[in-house]
């Protein structure tokens, strides 16, 4: 009796021991999918355009994952453009050769060749998204990245009955890549897009376009998950849903304390996820999204796109089908009240680690600038305002990538003559920034200067705005990490006042800043993930610019902290 017992009790242990660590080794999987960049025929706006798309869907594939799992993403280059495809706001520990904007992390993937991306998601719960990081080919190249939480894990929320993602696009009637070449050639500012979409469809306020309407589903008293993305080029939006309020519960992949409002803004680049309660009468609303353009002056795309929230119950099959949707009311396009009531109501569900004792106290000026017309350069190529080109740029330096090295490759392999690390802390010339600016500081310094960090440096970045040129919402984004935004505000960041605004308790958590027009935001990060990461503008238009700069992060000690090596189909420059 005892040795059987003794027998039992050993097996038991052993299947508890089994019960215990398979779930880890079960749980999280390894995703494989394959990315065709092609040029596709796609018909918007009563035209069809040969538009470059991922396995010739526009927008590209949804990929669906758990907290945890790993990614491998076979990208193949069929198309005429050098690409490459970031993962925007994955934290790529240690594997910062996955992160992939050209000439910063890997040299372009081009016509003919291909990579393979593989990275794990780790601790990161939400929507983020994936798009092209090579000159304008996101317009079309992208697509949303949504992570479930872990198996057998859930929500903070009640859950939802369904998801929706909504990615909100920009249009245009054109090949965005001549846009942008045009805009390169002559200095001026690109042409606007002629439409926005959501899920890649204009919706009924353009021509040619109300049969494609996007349609979403509920069915009365439900409670839905909208996943809302910012995939437009160059323009923060607003989002409404007519008649319906939203309960936002997160932002770039973090959990937010959940509050509500009736209208969201996203800058380019960011996410919003909001749960919606069908508890109006059975009908057909507009859901919309329309510009919020704060630079003065500046032309914009003044469209709305729309989609519908179709309730499908019995009492509206027949009649709500037919019936005009609801119309939905969205803010002025330059109400800046709105964006900020919205952008400051932002907070973490919960206390936060924020770091505190700061080792790396930095402060960047973010905004335009103009170029004298060089000298022999004919007047076409000096379209900006009074004979001038279009320049932006982080304390004074408009950042220009290399052409023959990755930024990450020279500073692994140690090639000299790439890139310096004497970015500067701080402007090299203090002025009144959001003030009447000297027409002698309007003309930015052209160079690859990357800011070395330590591992485990604890940072903080003042992101002050500048009136050169024009003030406007500067969405900043930092790749490879997540960070606090502990202030915003507007005018001159001062250090002696404006430190009291701190929130060191519950600040957001995002990947993407909305900088204020012609304000300041305060961000905080640890630097615990080695490699270069980009810091830039995520309005294309002032990314091509320079209005950006890049974190070299040193490794740590033992290879936990350190980068993995270069993967062995890196593309080569």
């Amino acid at each position: 009796m005892e040795a059987f017992s003794l027998s039992s009790f050993i097996l038991l242990g052993l299947v508890l021991l089994f019960a215990n660590a398979v779930p880890s080794l079960v749980d999280a999987k390894t995703h494989y999918h394959d990315f065709v960049i092609q040029a596709t025929p796609v018909k918007r706006l009563c035209k069809t355009h040969n538009t470059i798309t991922v396995n010739g869907q526009y927008p590209g594939p949804t990929l669906e994952v758990n907290n945890g799992d790993s990614l491998v993403v076979n990208v193949v280059n069929r198309a005429q453009y050098n690409v490459t495809i970031h993962w925007h706001g994955i934290r790529q520990m240690r594997t910062a050769w996955a992160d992939g904007p050209e000439f910063v992390t890997q040299c372009p993937i081009r016509p003919g060749g291909s990579y393979t991306y593989r990275f794990t998601i780790q601790g990161q719960e939400g929507t983020l998204w994936w798009h092209a990081h090579s000159s304008w080919l996101r317009a079309t190249v992208y697509g949303a990245l949504i992570i479930h939480p872990k198996e057998g894990s859930s929500y903070p929320f009640p859950k939802p009955k369904r998801e929706t993602p909504l990615l909100l696009g920009e249009w245009w009637d054109a090949n965005p890549i001549d846009v942008v070449r045009e805009a390169t050639r002559t200095g001026a500012a690109p042409n606007v897009s002629d439409a926005y979409t959501i899920n890649g469809q204009p919706g009924d306020f353009y021509n040619c376009s109300s049969k494609d309407t996007v349609v979403v589903p509920v069915d009365s008293g439900e409670t839905n998950l909208i996943r809302v993305i910012n995939a437009a080029m160059n323009q923060q939006l607003f989002f409404t849903i007519a008649n319906h309020k939203f309960t936002v519960v997160g932002a770039d992949a973090s959990y937010l304390k959940p509050f509500t409002t009736s209208v969201i803004m996203l800058g380019p680049g960011q996410t919003t996820d909001v749960l919606i309660t069908a508890n109006q009468p059975p009908a057909r609303y507009y859901i919309a999204a329309r510009a919020y353009a704060s630079a003065q002056g500046a032309p914009f795309d003044n469209t709305t796109t729309t989609a519908i929230l179709e309730y499908k119950t019995a009492s509206c099959s027949a009649k709500c089908a037919s019936a005009k949707p609801i119309s939905a009311s969205l803010p002025a396009f330059n109400d800046t009240a709105t964006a900020t009531a919205f952008t400051t109501a932002l907070r973490s569900p919960e206390k936060a680690q924020v770091p505190t004792d700061i080792d790396e106290s930095l402060f960047f000026t973010v905004g335009l600038g103009l170029n004298r017309c060089p000298s022999g350069a004919k007047s076409r190529n000096c379209q900006g305002p009074n004979g001038t080109r279009f320049a932006a740029s982080m304390n004074n330096v408009s950042f220009v990538l290399p052409s023959n090295f990755s930024l990450l490759q020279a500073h692994q392999q140690g090639i000299p003559g790439v890139f310096t690390t004497n970015f500067p802390a701080s402007p090299p010339v203090k002025f009144d920034y959001t003030g009447n600016v000297s027409r002698s500081l309007w003309q930015p310094v052209p160079g690859t200067k990357l800011y070395k960090l330590k591992y485990g440096a604890r940072v903080q970045v003042v992101l002050q705005g500048t009136s050169i040129f024009t003030t406007e919402n500067h969405p900043i984004h930092l790749h490879g990490y997540d960070f606090y935004i502990i202030a915003e505000g507007f005018g001159n960041f001062n250090p002696k006042t404006d430190t009291s605004k701190f929130n060191l308790v519950d600040p957001p958590m995002r990947n993407t800043a909305s900088v204020p027009v012609g304000g300041w935001a305060v961000i905080r990060f640890v630097a615990d993930n080695p490699g270069v990461w980009l810091l830039h503008c995520h309005l294309d238009v002032h990314i091509t610019w320079g209005l950006a700069m890049a974190f070299l992060v040193e490794n740590g000690v033992g290879e936990l902290q350190s980068l993995v090596a270069p993967p062995a189909d890196l593309p080569a420059c």
